[in-house]
């Protein structure tokens, strides 16, 4: 089943995508409490919904699927970290510390976008980038979970980009704390939650989702990938987050960046040059996962801001100055 939400002249609503479009929720319910709830109710809410008359698509502004509590992105192809490493951190190949366990950053909740909306350029950025993945959703609490615990806790899947300004990131890089604001200007999570249900007839031999992955730009294809060339399964992913600590329903967990020009930084890395050219106001960013959709955002300008100051001089005073 696939949960969606939108809006429709200024009312948010949540519901399921059917054949004839979407159906609504009652009102006040959103995606995320069908994955507090559980997936059997979930599913049941679901097909209560599908009696509701249907919207079409194409009338509404596709949302978010669910506001999570907390987006985990991680860093899971070899084949992304090859190419990306050399453009953005100066370094080559892959350090053997990725082999050892997933590695994740936190990213911004508050800047989830929807699967058709515009996406400003970061203030300051010149090398603006798309990240293209799929983001797995907790779907109950847990705590050190083991990974076939953790297959038990997905509740579905999304499409997400995980929008980069890449200079302001190599910077933060150096400092090596990060990424930060090089990240969290825009994510996009959609068109909808499938559920995880629905893409079992995918998983391979080794476990592994078999999804077709493809993104363009302006309609020209820059990059295809299996997702089952992940180092780690997702049960794996949401393993790992929930290690000594919790995982709350409706947690989202990225991917990480698929491989073979799944972002441009990573064919800057391999080629050694700005090809294809970092993204502009106009340029159109799309991505297909099989099993799940499509979404398709517009880079528009952002805003101008002053520059950030630098560091003052280094005081090194013990004691007050008056």
């Amino acid at each position: 089943m696939r949960f969606a939400t939108w809006e429709d002249g200024g009312t948010v609503s949540a519901g399921v995508v059917g054949e004839h479009g979407l159906h609504a929720l009652p009102p006040g319910l959103a995606v995320l409490d069908l994955v507090r709830a559980g997936l059997p109710a979930a599913l049941d809410a679901g097909l209560a919904a599908l009696s509701a008359a249907p919207v079409p698509i194409g009338e509404v502004r596709l949302l978010p699927p669910l506001q999570p509590p907390t987006v985990r992105d991680f860093v899971a192809f070899e084949e992304h970290v090859e190419g990306v490493v050399a453009s953005v951190a100066g370094g080559g190949g892959v350090v053997p510390e990725w082999y050892e366990a997933p590695t994740f950053y936190f990213t911004n909740p508050y800047a989830l976008v929807g699967a058709h909306d515009d996406v400003p350029v970061p203030p300051g950025s010149q090398l603006f980038d798309f990240e293209c993945e799929v983001a797995v959703v907790v779907g109950a609490d847990g705590a050190s979970l083991s990974p076939e615990q953790a297959r038990e806790h997905v509740f579905g899947y999304t499409v997400l980009n995980d929008w980069s300004a890449r200079d302001l990131q190599r910077r933060e890089m150096k400092v090596q704390l990060g990424p930060a604001k090089g990240k969290d200007s825009a994510t996009t999570l959609g068109p909808w939650l499938v559920t995880a249900d629905e893409l079992e007839p995918y998983r391979d031999a080794d476990g592994f989702l078999a999804l077709d992955v493809r993104v363009s730009v302006n309609d020209v294809p820059v990059g295809q990938d299996l997702l089952s060339n992940m180092g780690w399964p997702f049960e794996e992913l949401v393993s790992y987050a929930s290690r000594g600590t919790r995982v709350r329903a409706g947690d989202v967990l990225g991917s990480g960046t698929c491989g073979n020009g799944g972002c441009l930084a990573e064919l800057w890395g391999r080629r050694g040059e700005l090809s294809p050219p970092a993204l502009r106001p106009g340029d159109v960013v799309e991505m297909t996962v099989e099993g799940i959709g499509t979404i398709r955002n517009r880079v528009v300008p952002g805003l101008e801001l002053p520059p950030v100051r630098p560091a003052r001089p280094r005081p090194r005073h013990r004691e007050r100055v008056r």
